[in-house]
């Protein structure tokens, strides 16, 4: 029963941090380097204070580099950056992918000038961030308190619809889908690969390698290259 409240409480926080932003991004549009002030408040503080609260629960136990099983992640490294690049690549005639910047530069103030800098931000600190918060907390330290099944449910649910309010305008309904859909699968592969280890840096490494893929086609799609 106690783990029962632990782990319902530990949901709450990550259902409750991501629907404020949500409202962020889709309701008030914030800049986004205001939107990201408040993701590193609020993605970084709850497992933290969480784990201030529930002493038991450790999440320095997931931020340990293990580097002979993180030696394994890298090897999805590359693939995964060719495989989105390259299905860009091949469907660019296709779909029409310009909703992307126009929301963007209207929506949260992002353009060809500034996007060499939010593109490094989002590879490099977004990234982390955000398998700190949904590997990291709503999977791993969500699992010591449930079920396996409940913990790689959740992680990867939320972090797929997490993702919703940040695209709205950029796709038309169907590619919508399909693009949650991957990044619920992709979700899915993010918590094997951590659950290997027990650290988040395997999910981390190949995020970072997907986020470069999708930092290259926003170059293209912005004109920088």
């Amino acid at each position: 029963m106690e783990n029962k409240k632990k782990a319902m409480g530990m949901m709450g926080i990550v259902l409750l941090f991501c629907l404020v932003m949500a409202v962020v991004d889709g309701i008030l549009q914030a800049n986004y380097f205001v939107k990201s002030g408040i993701k590193l408040v609020l993605f970084l503080g709850a497992p933290v204070l969480y784990a201030g609260v529930q002493k038991e629960l450790r999440i320095s136990s997931f931020l340990t580099l293990d580097k002979k099983s993180t030696r394994l992640a890298l090897w999805l490294c590359i693939p995964v950056y060719a495989v989105i690049l390259g299905g860009y690549l091949l469907l660019q005639d296709v779909l029409d992918f310009s909703g992307i910047t126009k929301s963007l530069t209207q929506n949260i103030g992002v353009n060809r000038n500034n996007f060499l800098f939010v593109s490094l931000y989002i590879s490099f600190v977004n990234s982390l961030l955000e398998e700190f918060f949904f590997r990291g907390f709503a999977f791993l330290t969500l699992k010591t308190v449930t079920t396996r099944r409940i913990a790689y449910l959740f992680s990867a649910l939320i972090f797929s619809v997490y993702h919703v309010a940040m695209m709205i305008g950029w796709f038309s309904v169907g590619v919508f889908v399909i693009v949650l859909a991957g990044l619920f699968a992709g979700g899915l592969i993010f918590n094997y690969l951590d659950e290997k280890t027990g650290t988040i840096y395997p999910s981390w490494f190949v995020h970072m390698f997907a986020n470069f893929a999708i930092n290259t086609i926003g170059f293209i799609l912005f004109g920088v290259i």
